[in-house]
């Protein structure tokens, strides 16, 4: 079992560097959008290929971040009925869930995905629309996101094996850290304050 623990452990640092990442991928959406909308406004100029990277980012968010979320069990769940059973009731439900449901979904997508996206990539798809983007890298995107959530999955298998036998915390926990949201304001203000003392000591060199 200390194995698929450090598998499980192994998985979930990929998972959660993949998502930190991603983070930063959305306030990349909101420049790209404000950047595009303002120019389109001021100087009646625009691009195919501006529209397109935002869906592109887009597609990334919520692709790559899935299995980020999944770790941090903050995808919606239905828990009216099992909520009522006892937690190993609950836990065993989950087993069955990423066995029966997720597992077979994700697989699925992913294997579908792979030929989808190697024929873009041999044949370098472009964008049907002027001035568009190439189309192999968003649907690159579809095999890695569902690959990530099925590793995700592993890693939550594990780990429900894990409390059954007694080693291991409720996987379905919720983290009471700091959201995603709050964490990337958070990254914003630090690197924004570290700019101004940086700024600030600038001025100051140029005053001697």
């Amino acid at each position: 079992m200390k194995f698929f623990l450090t598998l499980s452990r192994i998985i979930d640092n990929i998972n959660t560097k993949v998502g930190r990442a991603v983070i930063w991928l959305t306030l990349v959406v909101v420049l790209v959008s404000a950047t595009n909308a303002v120019i389109r406004k001021v100087f009646n100029v625009s691009s195919n290929a501006w529209l397109e990277l935002q869906w592109y980012l887009f597609g990334a968010i919520f692709l790559l971040a899935a299995g980020y979320t999944f770790l941090r069990n903050e995808h919606v769940r239905v828990d009216v009925l099992s909520q009522k059973f006892s937690k190993r009731t609950q836990i065993k439900i989950e087993i069955f869930g990423v066995l029966f449901f997720l597992f077979p979904a994700c697989g699925l997508i992913f294997w579908l995905s792979l030929p989808f996206f190697y024929e873009s990539l041999v044949l370098h798809e472009l964008s049907s629309n002027t001035g568009g983007l190439i189309r192999w890298p968003a649907k690159l995107l579809i095999p890695i996101g569902f690959g990530l959530l099925i590793l995700a999955g592993v890693s939550h298998l594990i780990k429900c094996v894990g409390f059954l036998m007694g080693i291991c915390p409720d996987p379905t926990a919720r983290s009471h850290g700091k959201s995603a949201e709050e964490e990337l304001a958070d990254e914003i203000r630090r690197i924004a304050e570290q700019d101004a003392r940086d700024a600030a000591q600038n001025i100051t060199s140029k005053g001697r």
